[in-house]
């Protein structure tokens, strides 16, 4: 046996207790592009791999259990379209895609305690409180202007809200209105309070 037929052997003998479980679901998924973590999650895939996640491996990330959501599982998620001026050219843009709240219900997390951090590709990770995510309406956009959002831009999922509806956000410039917005999520850690 060489070196790749090995690797590729271990690798799938890795995977058959995962696949074995939940093979039916596996079968019909896209890629994972929203991994939720953490307190009340009723998980969907196994624990952290540090070869098939390996952006949460250089991340500094780690889990024993974890939801995935594939596009097409955020998409199902009956989606509310917001309009908030955002901060790229100043002017206001349609934002669309489920509430972050049916987001983690369809995760298993209910309640509206402990705190949210919310990962980026980049590694950008704002933490904020169940609670003000669900005061300030959070959704989990998909798509900005009718088109969805390309990895490389803000997708191809952002965590944001409409800053233009609170006063108190409204108040500050609008290049400081979306510091707990992370464009390019790609994981949610739902933390105790």
């Amino acid at each position: 046996m060489d070196k790749r037929d090995f690797i590729v052997a271990t690798l799938g003998a890795a995977a058959f207790p995962v696949l074995a479980h939940n093979e039916a679901a596996l079968a019909q998924r896209g890629p994972a592009l929203l991994t939720v973590t953490g307190q009340g999650v009723k998980p969907n895939r196994g624990p952290f791999d540090p070869v098939r996640d390996q952006m949460m491996a250089k991340q500094k990330l780690s889990f024993t259990a974890a939801y995935a959501f594939d596009f097409a599982a955020v998409a199902r998620l009956p989606a509310v379209t917001i309009e908030p001026t955002l901060e790229y050219d100043s002017r206001k843009h349609k934002l669309s895609g489920p509430r972050l709240r049916d987001v983690l219900r369809a995760a298993g997390v209910t309640g509206s305690a402990g705190k949210l951090a919310m990962r980026a590709v980049d590694g950008y990770a704002p933490v904020i409180s169940v609670a003000d995510a669900d005061r300030y309406g959070f959704i989990v956009a998909t798509h900005l202007d009718g088109a969805p959002m390309p990895l490389g831009g803000l997708g191809p999922l952002w965590a944001v809200y409409d800053a233009d509806r609170f006063p108190d956000m409204a108040a500050k410039p609008v290049d400081q209105r979306f510091a707990q917005c992370p464009w390019g999520l790609y994981h949610i850690d739902v933390q105790a309070g």
